[in-house]
């Protein structure tokens, strides 16, 4: 199988006897987990390294509206992979050129490739031949939504292995065989608006959903959660916009005018800007936000939605940014709040011009996570434009790449905090084609007990050699790392 599930292996502090005294907490590093530096939790000291925020590599839309009826596809989910078929399953929002909107399904082999099958399932001008997947032919948009979609491979009961939300405002929860035959849960709805994600923590087995509810400075992210995907806690609110955004969304918004790779519909901007007098005033908010579990990490994917006029907020841009949390609770903003997908210059073949929903959640590939996004060319769509507006797109980023530590020719250091050894072997990831990247292990009094030979090139998962020491005999003992780097980047590392 060429793609794998979201790694679940969970970090943690614990308290471990031996070693430090037994009442000391000691930063714990399960084996095979990959340790990022998006925060500074096992970190104890930083010297001379900076961090660095990356963009995925974008590779265009690999989903397009192009049967006779679809005019902009949507979606809310990550690629689900079914192993009974080897396919990747994808639920699309379906904007239509008649009078109906739905939801359409599309399957692929390899996640470039994708195909839309008939499904039969409801007729459009009288043809059953088309891939609207409903929950019940009866009914349309919006009761017959089927808006957030995931794998659950643990579940007994095989009908109940894809799970979904329904409806697009207020979310039901339905279960199905195979994601295409779909059934309502007797059970209560979750409250919402207009948009929502999910993702499905495996390692908790916590069904994660994120709903849009209003509250500081407009839309906002509230958190529900589910252990059996029938009973929801109360959604609360754990991330939104604030005084900052609104700042950094006002120089967002004049530095996109003055660009003219971007799009923008100027005239709609600017005729609203002087409406009945009224003096539009930027604002930012949030309009939707994936949430996922990687490597021990829970990470966001807001869509900042940035609109010109505080009073109507009908047209307007998105920037995708991230955010990051060990809890559910407490969110980190990234990279200085920089933008982690953003709009691609007008041209033919760009569809993520103005609208961006973010990914659900990355698929691993190999050392690559792809991003599964939303890119619509309008928001307020102008009059004589083409139907063919919006389309599902991938970007591409290295593996743990969201975050590095980076050094000049000048080295750097980074030191962890003491842990518990799990393995006896330490992988890297890390880029230094010009450069190097140096371990040593430090024994509890901090005597340092082995030293590595020095690495050189981009490595992905590169397995550390030693030039003296080794972790063979000291595993299960309490050590620290400290990693010395020269011109590169470091991403992650993580013992087995």
């Amino acid at each position: 199988m060429l793609f794998s599930s979201i790694p679940t292996l969970a970090l943690a502090v614990a308290v471990i006897g031996q070693g430090p005294a037994a009442n000391e907490k000691v930063f714990r590093v399960p084996p095979g987990q990959r340790q990022l530096f998006l925060d500074d939790i096992g970190i104890s000291k930083v010297n001379n390294l900076k961090r660095t925020m990356h963009q995925p590599a974008k590779k265009g839309a690999v989903i397009r509206p192009d049967r006779p009826w679809e005019t902009t596809l949507q979606t809310r989910c990550a690629p689900a992979w079914d192993p009974s078929v080897k396919r990747f399953k994808l639920w699309m929002i379906t904007s239509m050129n008649i009078p109906m909107g739905g939801m359409t399904y599309a399957e692929s082999k390899d996640g470039l490739d994708w195909t839309k099958p008939s499904l039969r399932q409801k007729k459009i001008s009288g043809n059953l031949d088309n891939n609207i997947v409903t929950i019940n032919p009866k009914l349309d948009w919006p009761a017959n939504a089927i808006e957030n979609v995931v794998f659950d491979p643990y579940d007994p009961d095989s009908s109940r292995r894809f799970k979904g939300l329904a409806h697009a405002f207020g979310r039901e929860p339905i279960v199905s065989p195979d994601g295409i035959h779909w059934e309502r849960l007797d059970v209560p709805s979750i409250p919402s608006q207009d948009e929502s994600n999910l993702s499905f923590d495996e390692r908790e087995h916590l069904f994660i959903l994120t709903v849009k509810h209003g509250g500081p400075y407009g839309r906002t992210i509230h958190l529900s959660t589910s252990k059996d995907f029938e009973h929801w806690t109360k959604p609360r609110l754990i991330f939104h916009a604030d005084e900052l955004d609104q700042e950094l969304g006002r120089q967002h918004i004049k530095a996109r005018r003055a660009d003219p790779r971007l799009q923008i519909q100027r005239p709609l901007w600017d005729i609203r800007d002087s409406y009945k007098g009224h003096t539009a005033e930027p604002k930012v908010d949030v309009y939707n936000m994936g949430l996922f579990r990687y490597e021990g990490l829970y990470i966001g994917t807001p869509a900042m939605f940035h609109s010109n006029d505080n009073r109507w907020n009908k047209d307007g841009f998105h920037l995708i940014q991230l955010v990051c949390s060990r809890d559910l609770k407490t969110f980190k903003r990234l990279g200085n709040r920089e933008t982690f997908i953003g709009p691609s210059p007008m041209g033919e073949s760009a569809y993520d011009l103005t609208q961006l929903i973010g990914p659900s959640a990355p698929v691993i590939h190999g050392d690559e996570l792809w991003f599964y996004y939303t890119g619509i060319r309008y928001r307020a769509r102008p009059k004589n434009v083409e139907h063919n507006a919006g389309a599902i797109c991938l970007a591409v980023l290295r593996r743990d790449g969201f975050i590095s530590l980076d050094s000049d020719d000048i080295e750097g250091t980074i030191q962890t905090e003491p842990f518990e050894l799990p393995g006896s072997k330490l992988f890297v990831n890390v880029d230094a084609p010009k450069g190097e990247l140096r371990v040593e292990v430090l024994d509890g009094v901090g005597k340092v007990v082995a030293q590595s030979k020095p690495l050189s090139g981009n490595l992905l998962r590169e397995r550390v050699t030693w030039a003296e020491g080794s972790l063979g005999k000291i595993k299960a003992q309490i050590v620290s790392l400290r990693f010395t780097l020269r011109d590169g980047q470091f991403y992650s590392y993580w013992l087995e």
